[in-house]
């Protein structure tokens, strides 16, 4: 608890202050440079605790949690460009699930699969099952995130069928090693931790996955299954 105020406390001191020496510039008072006729030595005894009117913070600590504390900034930053979600005004329930995962995803903590099951622009019933990790990787969200456009299954995803044309089509990728003969149906293997994604709706999906279905005015149906590896990089 102790240590937990005093980090409190030079968090304080050195957002307040841009470098050491204008910190010990306020330890100072008048009196003591009446006294002391020499800032320099002034700031010297400050620093060796001798003077001053506050806490005594070594020039090491100061600089080590400036240093700190501006690359978490800078890192916070990087990822704010990075997300393509950040920033959007989002109102359906399923584009605030993909921005709650979108970080997740990119950065390898947890892998998504996004069920979508709707009608295509020439009216035909479409579903099929998204790897949310690779289309990140391969693919501007912008257009989804914004509005513009509805994220819907392609034959390029890991599972894709037409139920008006009979068109089924099934792809590795990357992340998962597709199993279409399992003769209970169809199967997802994570490569990271070879676990296996079930999504049949009646069946447990499996290991350290989960299987939530999102309620969307922008499909039929829309379902993610989520699943955190746990292989040691």
């Amino acid at each position: 608890m102790e240590q937990e105020e005093g980090l409190k406390a030079l968090d304080n001191i050195v957002t307040q202050f841009n470098t050491y020496e204008d910190f010990l510039d306020s330890q100072i008072t008048t009196v003591d440079l009446y006294y002391l006729e020499d800032e320099t030595l002034a700031r010297q005894l400050v620093e060796l605790g001798y003077r001053g009117t506050g806490e005594r913070v070594k020039r090491e600590d100061f600089e080590a949690r400036k240093t700190a504390i501006e690359i978490s900034r800078l890192t916070e930053r990087a990822q704010q460009k990075t997300l393509t979600s950040a920033g959007k005004d989002l109102q359906d329930n399923f584009l605030m699930a993909l921005a709650m995962r979108e970080e997740d995803n990119r950065n390898g903590k947890l892998s998504s699969v996004i069920f979508i099951r709707d009608r295509n622009s020439y009216g035909q019933e479409i579903s099929g099952y998204i790897d949310y990790a690779h289309r990140l990787k391969t693919e501007d969200f912008e257009v989804y995130f914004s509005g513009k456009k509805r994220l819907l299954p392609r034959t390029t995803d890991i599972s894709f069928y037409n139920w008006d044309t009979d068109i089924a089509v099934c792809n590795s990728s990357p992340n998962y090693q597709v199993i279409a003969d399992n003769p209970e149906g169809l199967l997802f293997r994570y490569k990271r931790d070879r676990k296996i994604l079930n999504v049949d709706p009646k069946a447990q999906p499996g290991d350290n996955s989960t299987r939530i279905p999102i309620p969307t005015e922008l499909y039929i149906q829309a379902v993610i299954f989520d699943h955190i590896s746990r292989r040691k990089t």
